[in-house]
């Protein structure tokens, strides 16, 4: 189809914008007119061009300490990350913009963005949960700082969010033992992570692997040891029936449980008693 000469005429009015745009634009980076420079960034900034707001913003900072613009200019260029999804970079910035103005006008929704920067930054459940860590920790002390904000309800989310990534990896991290077999190690974290996650949606599942893992340890272990472990495989299957009565895992906790009370009478008679 043939482009009719509107279309051709539109294409070439536009470009010839977009030149100009791009020229002022290269000419606002090499000018030392710091006024200008200030008032072009926060004309970008309010029409959502957050990238070329961002690089004026970048050089004007040094450049702006000790005026009245300067604690405008820091909280716009953290932004001006956050709005380009650099979490990193803007929870650095947040920081450091309420660390330089504490009592700023923009203090509040500075301290809201770092934390949030951070609950972005989080890496899913599986990996190293650091961030994770300090993301809550970024939380808490927002809320103890603004405990009526207007963010209030939605940092509470994100802290319930990021509670329940740290539950998925305990969990996940106890269950690998299992898995592996490294049964002492999987009743040890297991008992972790019900002691630590109560409430837990993984709580069932958890009591009893923590009950086969004690169980299996038992049946692994030396002789000298398999009455101690056959008896704390008993205290597993008793806490695990009160807590989980039609569990449909009860069968299989019910033979591990009959199977351990027979291995403890066994081991009751000495070898001395049983060669009489």
């Amino acid at each position: 189809m043939p482009i009719s000469r509107l279309t051709v005429l539109f294409l070439l009015v536009s470009t010839l914008i977009l030149g100009s745009c791009a020229s002022g634009y290269q000419k606002l980076l090499k000018s030392t007119d710091v006024n200008k420079k200030y008032e072009a960034a926060v004309k970008y900034y309010e029409k959502g061009d957050f990238f070329r707001a961002g690089t004026l913003l970048e050089d004007l900072i040094p450049l702006l300490k000790g005026r009245p613009e300067a604690e405008k200019a820091q909280f716009y260029f953290a932004n001006t990350n956050y709005k380009q999804r650099n979490y990193v970079l803007s929870a650095f910035y947040f920081k450091s913009f309420t660390d330089t103005y504490p009592n700023s006008e923009y203090g509040e929704e500075a301290s809201y963005l770092h934390a949030k920067s951070l609950f972005l930054d989080s890496p899913g459940f599986e990996l190293d949960q650091t961030n994770t860590v300090s993301a809550l920790e970024s939380i808490q002390d927002f809320l103890n700082r603004f405990p009526t904000s207007k963010f209030k309800d939605e940092t509470d989310n994100m802290s319930q969010e990021l509670q329940k990534k740290l539950e998925n990896k305990a969990f996940e991290s106890a269950k690998l033992y299992f898995q592996l077999r490294y049964n002492q190690a999987a009743v040890v974290a297991l008992t972790n992570f019900q002691q630590q996650y109560p409430a837990s949606a993984f709580a069932e599942q958890a009591a009893f692997l923590r009950l086969t893992a004690q169980y299996a340890w038992a049946q692994e272990s030396v002789e000298s040891k398999q009455r101690e472990r056959f008896l704390g495989a008993v205290s597993f299957y008793q806490q695990y029936l009160d807590a989980y009565p039609k569990s449909r895992n009860i069968k299989a906790a019910q033979d591990m449980y009959d199977v351990s009370q027979a291995e403890i009478v066994k081991l009751k008679v000495s070898p001395a008693a049983a060669s009489n």
